[in-house]
């Protein structure tokens, strides 16, 4: 199989700094990809790569198997973009704005309407841009983004003023495509969101590939501590009772035991050997904005 993505010793630099430095990734298709890392790491600057808008100051891009700088205009068919900042012309309706863009890109005018109404914005069609919420633009970009059958999609804070039932909707809308092969690059701060919805993540430092892989896979080479929350009526007394453990009490009087993820059995044994005195335990593993707090600032990704 093709991959969607290819990177290989992917270097931008600019006259004063250099945005990446030597990224290599190989992504399959059918994939939802989380792309992370802090303003500035470089994730803007790769998807500008991926998608032709800028050119490599050295290395290899490949987009679903062709340079994304010299297709041809009905290979970009395939691709769908949504930018951090959507801007779109304040004097055209939300509908004359999608006929546009499916004009542009070669799509089927007729889906134009279901896709106003699959981001909520079916009964504000007719009404001018300028009239939008930030959030209501944000929308008609995520429709501009699906418009055809993008094979690769690339995102950026894509669900930024979104409400809780439209971001469910959204993405119910990425799981439709993965299923149908497409590949999704997913950029965005709001972690919680990604880590259920994500195959991979992609983590960028300063211009360079931090960490990437599945969660568990990035669990196992931080090797971060499980955190056991102990719900104890005394905390006073119990506390004590886990000498040697690394324990830390929370302002509602829980505490919070960490300890190596080859230690869990053995250290909730000696908790739940406390009787009465514990009246509930969670376990935490850790989660991804734990891996992206370790890789943020650890080592580059060397390859192993």
């Amino acid at each position: 199989m093709t991959a969607a993505l290819q990177v290989e010793t992917l270097v931008k630099q600019y006259p004063r700094h250099r945005a990446l430095d030597g990224v290599t990734l190989d992504l399959p298709a059918g994939m939802c990809v989380a792309l992370l890392g802090h303003n500035g790491a470089g994730k803007t600057t790769l998807m500008k790569l991926l998608l032709g808008l800028i050119r490599p100051t050295a290395g290899r891009v490949r987009v679903l198997g062709e340079d994304p700088a010299q297709v041809p205009p009905a290979f970009r068919r395939q691709l769908g973009f949504l930018p951090e900042n959507v801007v779109f012309h304040d004097e055209l309706t939300g509908r004359d704005t999608l006929l546009f863009y499916a004009r542009l890109k070669g799509a089927d005018p007729r889906r134009c309407i279901d896709l106003l109404e699959r981001v909520g914005l079916a009964q504000a069609a007719a009404e001018r841009v300028k009239t939008y919420s930030k959030g209501m633009r944000q929308r008609l970009g995520l429709a501009q983004a699906l418009l055809g059958q993008p094979r690769l999609l690339l995102l950026d804070e894509p669900t930024t003023g979104l409400d809780p039932l439209l971001r469910q909707e959204f993405y119910r809308i990425l799981q439709e495509l993965r299923a149908a092969g497409a590949t999704v690059l997913l950029s965005s701060h709001v972690l919680t969101e990604l880590e259920a919805r994500t195959d991979q993540a992609v983590i960028l430092r300063s211009g360079r590939l931090a960490a990437w892989g599945t969660l568990d896979a990035l669990r196992q080479r931080a090797d971060l501590p499980v955190c056991l929350r102990v719900v104890t009526a005394d905390p006073d007394g119990v506390e004590p009772r886990l000498d040697g453990l690394s324990t830390t009490r929370a302002i509602d009087g829980t505490l919070e035991v960490r300890c190596p993820v080859t230690d869990k059995m053995a250290v909730l044994r000696r908790i739940v050997q406390l009787g009465p005195a514990v009246t509930d335990v969670e376990i935490r593993l850790p989660d991804l904005n734990d891996v992206y707090r370790h890789f943020g600032h650890g080592p580059v990704f060397d390859g192993d």
